[in-house]
């Protein structure tokens, strides 16, 4: 049994050993509802999915048979409902929970394939069906969870299927599938033990390979790092030392942050559609749980991932640091926690498993833990002080933990970052996260200075500093309770209730085993209230209370709203206290009472009260309780009394009474039975409340009646607090306790409960008869006997009356019975509780179901006079609702208060948590352990959960039970008060009305007829129809529309006759509903098609009533129309697979949208679009190129389409499609300003608002994005393309065929030539349409005459649509299929055509517009796949362009490049697959590649000649400019010449990075890195511009083997090249590459580099010394330490000995400049390379430094910098890292650092 379930109240507890027998019957009842050959009793199963989940949700005891049949039982009706969307998400989200919760206990097959099937049925194909776009995110949510918690359950072999099926997805990089295809391995991918033998080396390294063909793309690296992480948890049979180099490169690079003066993030990632990203979401760009979990499982004993890692933090620390803040912060922030949980949850698995496990080798000992901790401090240190308050409470957090792991380094860290704060009081946020630290390790303090901590072998030597830091953060923590810094406050509130947590008892103790047995309890115990009362005196609530009906007696001040920390230190102080020391402060706290009133803080008062109570009542009560009733009672003697009383309170006697009931309201919740004794002064006092005049003294009354009353009757724990358990090695600590493992044997630990005795609920019977029953009598003698003359006072009789039985029925809450539900088969009148049983109550049973009986009779009968005479009070009516709540939803008061307590739950503190793992003194456990009290909380809330829902599903499983006829009747009042004027009203009773029909779904029906006449009658007041929208417009009604035909008739109709209202209100009210309806519509229930031949007819007669609304011959309102279409819509596509129905009512309705592309009306137009893009399905004339290569003669469709018939009777009226084009074209809207594609959004234009685009789109054009590769080719620009609009002339020519085509001829021709873009655009759309349609007798059309029209659009010279143009031949030559691999019967005519020369005299804005279509239809082309012609194709492009690479015209030089970089990359796919494939090599290909596959070579043997030559050029130029001698004019031309062709290469180099592309390119781009670097700087402008621009995208690229030793080469080179410039250049690039390349780069290379860098450091140009510098501060950082070390100290021994030479250097030689400057450099890089640490080494390197002051410039500004930015970084931990410097060392520095003053 689960502990909470154990520690229930008794009775309780004993009646949950039923739930076991009554789940049995649950499952059997579900297996009944499900019947195989019945497709529709999958909605029957429906209504025991929430009792399914309630059981749970109340951790029942169950047997795993029966488990496991629900299991099985719901995949099997999960699988069934293919069609019905709304049940798969049910039953998908309760198998999510079972499947999670007894994931290890139950033993099940499932198949991953149909899980597939249901995802791409829904997702991924264009059988798109009319569920709203939330339903279906839902699904895919949904289903997808279920993926991810049955793949542990994948049979043996599934791993190797569902590789085999994606892995071909991956193929081609370039297309949008293979981003599907990653989604899909990541989802389903198993990594099981049954799938073991899949994961081979081999596996692994092909993964790995296809991980690194697409680089730069965040979505990618995610899907690949998560499958990653999960391979290297679950498998030890890999290898994986070999590729750490490689994973670790990856995994620092995917930490987008800047590197030295770089921006922060890539700049051009790879782009992923959309629909792509939602579906397969990844909530950051960086997946740095994937990455924290993979480094954490590849660590093994003597491995060298821990060295990686090292290097890793070393790298990533500086980006933690307060001042290095940015949009990376959240990733690292993420890094560092789950860094710590995984390393967590691995050494539990291994302690756990410790002694069954065969791999014990591979477990981690104390080396590893330790070296692990020391890593990750680097990290916790850098970002304690974090201007992120998530990063700051996740150092916090992560702080907490290690302590259990190592606390000989953790806890030392801790104790100085504290010690530190206290220094700096004036930091208040450095003392704020230093008292947290000491908070959350509160625990670990207390352990580790334990001998048992001792006896484990850390070293803590400094214990006693363990113990000291807990008296000096005690007794420091008072002066942190400071009313002006509340988080301060909080922080110090957590820090007394950890420290506290952990105490067995609080006395004045001499013990010595005491940790902290020198401070002086009572002492402590003055001051602590001294200060509390201080800050009670001085707090300010935060918002003025409601006076109007204020249901809470808090007065909102950070104290109470900001956490429940203040309760529970209250409670745990109080709770611990010995008794003297409890009457000592029992003393304090009763004379502050009793002495102050502070409106200000009644919550904060009655709490203190409430805490002093719940320790020891008996004491507390009469110390406390008896003379706040005392005074009280006397102070309301004083004050006038009765209704009609003339005199008035004194606003300060007023305040004075509310406030002192109000916290006596609170301090009395926990004190029955001890307020017995006072019984008769308690119900004077509530007397005199309700008898006051005063408002504000009724609700206090009110107050105290419903606390009094709970006190009395309900179960809460007592002494919860106090300690029962004792630590095993301290027996002055409490023994905490996991939930985890519970075994009922553990004595002494379950709660002791208040459990109701005979007097109790004695006097609760007796306070209800005089606030309830005779309050009712009183009602009813007001409303019927009319006793009041004056309407002021009946309002204030009725008022008071109201509120004293809203104050008794929410005091007994559930405990007073519910109504006694009907039976509609009397006979059958089966014990309620029979259905199935959650044992669950708030308390013991009092009154009786007659009183609530008598409430609704009474409240139906008030309902009725106070609508008729007083409607316009809010007061009385919202007080009239709420006990109609009380009365008829039973159980929600519990739920309520249920749920407030689960927020505070979330800020459960981890000072009160102590992990499963304990290595201070090796004590672990099964789960997180808790202090006792705060499970005890759990248990309490627990229970008050059960009894919210013991009752509430009830009567919803059986169809003979029906509400009460008192249920309904209070049903009908509540819908009339959901309809009231005020807005006030008709909230709280639509509120209370929703949880009624929540409760009773039969209810559902008759409300929603109701309301749906209010929509369509034109006589209802704009209230009714507000009302009535908020209601229908709820889940609970719109769900219910699935199920029951006649309601969604109802509701369609209600909607659609409304258009009289026509307040904006209203309109506004309708509107929203109807979008709500169109987002959650989860189909119809088929029985409205076929219950029989009358209901058929029927719906024919609905289908034909919208039809006729939704003509715009109706006048109806736009909006309206707009809704019919598309209720029109909804209704055909659930009719679709009905075969009476389907094809006359789809012709029709196609026919009815087909025309409606003309509509004058934009919204109805868009709504066309998405109408036709889901209506036209079959495709008769489509045909294949094989079908025409076997065929002879003219093809026909063996048959015809349905709809055929219709639309060529629509199209071909004359002028139809040139009216269609004309009405698209105006939404086609247009701007300057412009800057993204507006692609597959038609319509994302200004008239649309999201309203009207909830209505006009459908998921479908979510999903089916074009295009189907990525977007990158910037030099297009934006277009105005849709795809959605060519995709409906597509399927018009597919459905239709040729006519179509000759149809669509004019209007073409006339659109194609016309001069305004928005009808060009058109004209596009339907011409891509057309060309990729595929029919048969398209090939003879392009002959006769769509060539034509095709050379005239490239010929043109219409700059404007040359976005548009592209789109449509890239839509025209897309690749059919999923994959995109089938090839469009036109793709080749269309390549050729755009290949065919263009005549000489055209302008080179055509020649670039050309180039720019080529590049965007080979893009198109899937490389792996290409067939001989395609390739001839490549071929011959190349040819052109590498001929054309220096054409005199920039725009046709960029468009050159781009087409290069596709065709090269195209080829070096193909080749690369087929290598990897050699029989489907082409034989083509083998032949020519010899002559033509060389490019790589010419461009890069061309680039460095060339860059050398213009670098040559320069300088001869710069030396004729100061002989002034005339240079050659054909030299001058060859080097124009060379800078053209230059251009034209960085724009492929440009291109090839931003596309994702590079991975197949970086042999070139390896080779044209000299030339990158060489040409930054330039006497040519836009040859520099483009050089830079590479340069910048090329710092982000990573080499692997073998380029990278070609780069290496390509960087030792250009650092000593002669041009001082090229090597300032080649430092800057050498900065990056290295922190990018620090894993792969062998030691060779990096000596090489430190080498070549060292040597610049006495370069002859200062700026390239100083760079060098830079750079060497850089590679210290995070570079190879041995280097690292090594160059430390070889600089200093060589500085040494310039500053001794230059002493001497009248004897002998002296320095260059140069050489002096160098030693100074390096000085000032070991200094800056370790910006706000200390190591040893540092003050003799700074103060030698500081030693070369006195140097000329610019040694000497070198070093005042270098001294400047030292003491910069240093100056918040300089009071304690001084003491590391000699005297002698710090006046050096303070010489370098004094300025010379002005006035000197």
């Amino acid at each position: 049994m689960h502990l909470y379930n154990a520690w229930l109240p008794p009775p309780i507890a004993e009646e949950t050993k039923k739930e076991k027998e009554s789940f049995a019957g649950v499952v059997n009842s579900v297996k009944e509802s499900y019947r195989l050959g019945d497709p529709d009793s999958v909605y029957s199963t429906l209504k025991w999915i929430s009792v399914i989940d309630l059981f749970i949700k109340a951790k029942s005891e169950l047997n795993l048979e029966d488990v496991a049949a629900v299991v099985e039982c719901g995949l099997d009706v999960f699988h069934a409902s293919s069609d019905k969307i709304y049940v798969q998400v049910r039953w998908g989200s309760v198998l999510v929970k079972i499947l999670n919760k007894y994931r290890k206990k139950l033993s099940l097959t499932v198949h991953w394939r149909p899980l597939y099937v249901v995802l791409v049925h829904t997702h991924f194909t264009r059988s798109t069906g009319p569920e709203g776009w939330r339903i279906k995110q839902r699904h895919f949510e949904t289903v997808t969870s279920l993926v991810r918690s049955c793949r542990r359950f994948f049979p043996p072999g599934s791993a190797h299927e569902i590789w085999s099926e994606f892995s071909s997805l991956l193929e081609n990089p370039w297309h949008n599938s293979t981003f599907e295809g990653s989604g899909f391995v990541r989802l389903f991918l198993p990594t099981n033990v049954e799938n073991q033998e899949f994961f081979s080396q081999d596996w692994v390294g092909g993964f790995i390979t296809v991980w690194n063909s697409i680089p730069n793309c965040p979505f990618w690296n995610s899907q690949f790092t998560a499958v990653l992480a999960r391979v290297i948890k679950n498998y030890d049979n890999i290898t994986w030392e070999p590729l750490l180099p490689m994973l670790f490169t990856r995994f620092l690079n995917m930490f987008e942050v800047p590197v030295g003066s770089g921006p922060g993030s890539y700049p051009f990632p790879v782009d992923v559609p959309r629909n792509t990203r939602f579906l397969f979401s990844n909530k950051s760009s960086t997946p740095s749980k994937a990455v924290a979990k993979s480094i954490v499982y590849l660590l093994r004993p003597g491995g060298l991932a821990q060295e990686h890692l090292a290097k890793l933090v070393n790298l990533l620390e500086q980006y933690y640091h307060p001042s290095n803040g940015g949009r990376w912060t959240y990733s690292l922030e993420r890094f560092l926690l789950y860094l710590v949980i995984m390393f967590q949850k691995r050494l539990q698995h291994e302690q756990q498993s410790m002694d069954s496990s065969t791999k014990a080798e591979l477990f981690l000992g104390r080396e590893e833990r330790r070296s692990f901790v020391t890593v990750v401090l680097k990290l916790i240190e850098r970002g304690q002080y974090s201007k992120n308050e998530q990063l700051s409470e996740t150092v916090a957090a992560a702080t907490s933990i290690l302590c259990y792991i190592d606390p000989s380094l953790v806890l030392p860290f801790i104790v100085s970052r504290f010690n530190m704060a206290l220094e700096t009081m004036t930091a208040t946020h450095q003392l704020k996260t230093a008292v947290i630290s000491v908070a959350y390790s509160g625990r670990s303090l207390f352990l580790s200075s334990l001998p048992a901590a001792a006896e484990q072998g850390h070293d803590l030597a400094n214990v006693e500093s363990f113990s000291e830091i807990l008296m000096i953060s005690l007794s420091n923590a008072l002066l942190g309770l400071d009313v002006n810094d509340p988080p301060k406050t909080l922080a110090t509130m957590q820090l007394i209730g950890s420290i506290f947590s952990n105490m067995a008892a609080l006395e004045d103790s001499t013990d010595e085993r005491s940790p902290i047995s020198t401070i002086q309890f009572s002492e402590w115990l003055d001051e602590f209230f001294c200060r509390l009362f201080s800050l009670l005196l001085h707090l300010e609530p935060s918002s003025v209370v409601n006076e109007g009906l204020h249901t809470m007696p808090a007065s909102a001040t950070f104290l109470v709203e900001d956490g429940p920390f203040y309760f529970c230190v209250l409670e745990i102080l109080l709770g611990r206290l010995s008794k003297s020391l409890y009457c000592q402060a029992l003393k304090k706290i009763s004379k502050f009472v009793q002495s102050n009133i502070l409106p200000g803080a009644i919550a904060e008062v009655g709490l203190l009260c409430c805490a002093c109570v719940h320790s020891k009542p008996e004491e507390a009560v009469v110390h406390l309780i008896v003379p706040m009733l005392s005074s009280v009672i006397s102070s309301m003697k004083g004050a006038p009394t009765g209704f009609g009383v003339k005199v008035a309170i004194s606003p300060a006697l007023e305040a004075a009474i509310d406030y002192q009931l109000k916290v006596l309201s609170v301090a009395i919740s926990y004190g029955s039975p001890h307020i017995l004794h006072f019984r008769d002064q308690m119900k004077e006092a509530i007397a005199l409340a309700f008898a006051s005049p005063s408002w504000k003294i009724n609700g206090g009354g009110d107050h105290v009646l419903r606390s009094l009353l709970g006190s009395l009757v309900l179960y809460y724990p007592l002494e919860q607090y106090s300690c029962i358990l004792c630590h095993p090695d301290a027996p002055l600590l409490e023994k905490w306790i996991s939930a985890k493992g519970y075994s009922a044997d553990e004595p002494l630990t379950a709660p002791k409960w208040h459990i109701p005795v005979e007097e109790e609920v004695s006097f609760a019977n007796e306070l209800l008869e005089l606030h309830l029953v005779s309050a009712l009598e009183e009602l009813l003698k007001i409303c019927r006997d009319k006793i009041h003359t004056d309407t002021g006072d009946e309002k204030d009789h009725l008022k008071v009356t109201l509120l004293r039985i809203d104050s008794s029925l929410q005091g007994v809450s559930s405990c007073l019975p519910d109504f006694r539900p009907s039976f509609v088969n009397a006979k059958a009148e089966d014990p309620i509780h029979s259905l199935f049983l959650i044992a669950g109550s708030i308390g013991s049973r009092v009154g009786c179901t007659g009183m609530r009986e008598k409430a609704a009779e009474t409240m139906h009968v008030v309902c009725k006079y106070l609508l008729e005479k007083k409607s316009d009070d809010s007061i009385l009516l919202i007080l009239l609702v709420r006990i109609m709540d009380a009365l008829v939803n039973y159980g929600s008061l519990e739920y309520d208060e249920w749920s407030h307590h689960k927020q505070a739950w979330k800020l459960e503190s981890y000072a009160i948590i102590e992990p499963p793992l304990n290595f201070i003194i090796s004590s672990h456990a099964q789960g997180k352990r808790r202090p006792r009290w705060a499970l005890v909380d759990k248990a309490y809330m627990h229970n008050t959960w059960r009894s919210s829902q013991s009752s509430f599903h009830l009567y919803r499983t059986n169809g003979n039970i029906s509400p009460s006829n008192f249920a309904i009747l209070l049903m009908g009042d509540l819908l009339n008060l959901a309809l009231h004027s005020y807005e006030t009203v008709r909230s709280v009773a639509g509120k209370s009305l929703l949880k009624m029909i929540k409760r009773w779904p039969s209810m559902v029906s008759r409300c929603i007829i109701t309301l749906t006449e209010n929509l369509a009658n034109p006589d209802a007041p704009e209230h009714a129809v507000l009302g009535s929208c908020t209601i229908l417009s709820t889940q609970a009604v719109l769900k219910h529309l699935t199920m029951e035909p006649k309601a969604f008739t109802s509701f369609v109709y209600g909607i659609l006759k409304s258009s009289h209202h026509e307040t904006l209100k209203a309109q506004k009210a309708i509107n929203e509903l109807f979008v709500k309806f169109n987002i959650h519509f989860a189909g119809v229930s088929r029985s409205i098609l076929k219950t029989s031949n009358s209901d058929v007819q029927n719906f024919g007669d609905l289908i034909s009533q919208i039809g006729t609304l939704s003509s715009e011959a109706n006048g109806l309102h736009w909006r309206y129309n707009l809704m019919a279409n598309r209720v029109l819509l909804l209704l055909v596509m659930v009719s679709r697979g009905d075969p009476l129905l389907s094809s006359k009512i789809s012709s029709e309705t196609a026919g009815h949208f087909l025309k409606n592309l003309r509509s004058p009306l934009p919204q109805t137009r868009i709504l066309a679009i998405s109408a036709l893009n889901t209506l036209l399905k079959e495709s008769p004339y489509k045909t294949t190129t094989e079908q025409l290569e076997t065929s002879s003669g003219d093809l026909v469709g063996s048959t015809k389409s349905s709809l055929e018939g219709a639309l060529v009777e629509i199209f071909q009226e004359e002028g139809f499609f040139s009216e269609i084009f004309d009405s698209l074209s105006h939404v086609h809207v247009t701007s300057d300003s412009d800057s993204t594609s507006s692609r597959g959004s038609a319509g994302t234009s200004s008239f649309q608002s999201v309203a009207d685009k909830s209505i006009t789109f459908f998921y479908f054009d979510f999903t089916a994005s074009w295009p189907r590769t990525p977007n990158w080719i910037t030099l297009l620009g934006t277009d105005n393309f849709y795809p959605n609009f060519a995709r409906i002339f597509k399927r018009l020519v597919q459905e239709c065929g040729m006519p179509v085509v000759l149809a669509l001829r004019s209007a073409l021709d006339e659109f194609a030539n016309a001069k305004e873009r928005s009808k060009q655009s058109v004209a596009a759309e339907a011409l891509a349409g057309i060309l990729h349609s595929d029919v048969n007798g398209l090939p003879d059309a392009w002959d006769s005459w769509i060539k034509n029209q095709f050379q005239n659009i490239v010929v043109v010279p219409s700059v404007e649509s040359v976005p548009e143009w592209a789109s449509c031949i890239r839509y025209a030559v897309t690749g059919k299929g999923k994959h995109g691999t089938g090839v469009p019967l036109l793709r080749q005519k269309i390549m050729d055509c755009l290949l065919a020369p263009l005549p000489q005299t055209v302008m080179t804005s055509v020649i670039a517009k050309r180039y720019a279509f080529l590049a965007a239809s080979f893009i198109e082309v899937s490389s792996p796949r290409m067939a001989g012609a395609e390739l001839q194709l490549h071929r011959r492009l190349l040819d052109e362009l590498l001929v054309n690479m220096s054409h005199p015209s920039a725009q046709v030089r960029e468009a050159v490049g781009v087409a290069l970089c596709v065709v090269c990359s195209n080829i070096q796919l193909y080749t690369s697959v087929a290598h990897c494939h050699p029989g489907e090599l082409e034989k083509n290909y083998i032949d020519n590649y010899g002559e033509w596959g060389g490019w790589s070579q010419i461009l890069s043997e061309q680039a460095t000649a060339r860059a050398l030559k213009i670098q040559n050029s320069l300088q001869l130029e710069d030396l004729e400019s100061r002989s002034d001698a005339v240079p050659e004019n054909g030299l001058k031309n060859d080097i124009q010449e060379d800078m053209k062709w230059m251009e034209t290469l960085f724009h492929f180099v440009i291109a090839s990075l931003k596309s994702g592309r590079s991975s197949y390119l970086v042999d070139t781009i390896a080779q044209i890195l000299y030339p990158v670097i060489s040409l930054q700087e330039t006497s040519n402008k836009d040859l520099s511009t483009l050089a830079k621009a590479s340069f910048e995208l090329l710092k982000w690229n990573i080499f692997e083997e073998p380029h990278l030793q070609k780069v290496v080469a390509v960087i030792l080179g250009s650092a000593l090249d002669s041009n001082w410039r090229t090597r300032s250049a080649t430092l800057t690039y050498l900065r990056s590459f290295m922190y990018r390349h620090t894993f792969t780069l062998s030691r060779q290379q990096k000596q090489q580099i430190w080498a070549t860098v060292e040597k610049l450091l006495v370069d002859s140009q200062v700026e390239v010394r100083e760079h060098a510098a830079a750079v060497l501060a850089a590679l210290m950082k995070g570079g190879d330490e041995i280097l690292a070390r090594d160059f430390c100290d070889r600089v200093y021994a060589e500085a040494n000995l310039v500053l001794k030479k230059k002493r001497q250097r009248k004897s002998s030689p002296g320095y260059s400049v140069a050489s002096v400057h160098g030693a100074a450099l390096a000085l000032g890089a070991c200094v800056l390379s370790v910006p706000y640490d200390m190591p040893s080494w540092l003050p003799a390197h700074v103060t030698l430094l500081a030693r070369f002051v006195d140097e000329p410039t610019p040694v000497r500004s070198t070093v005042t910098k270098a001294v400047a930015e030292f003491r910069r970084t240093h100056a918040d931990t300089w009071n304690f890292q001084k003491d590391q410097f000699t005297e002698e060392q710090l006046e050096v520095l303070a010489d370098t650092s004094s300025s010379s003053s002005y006035f000197a």
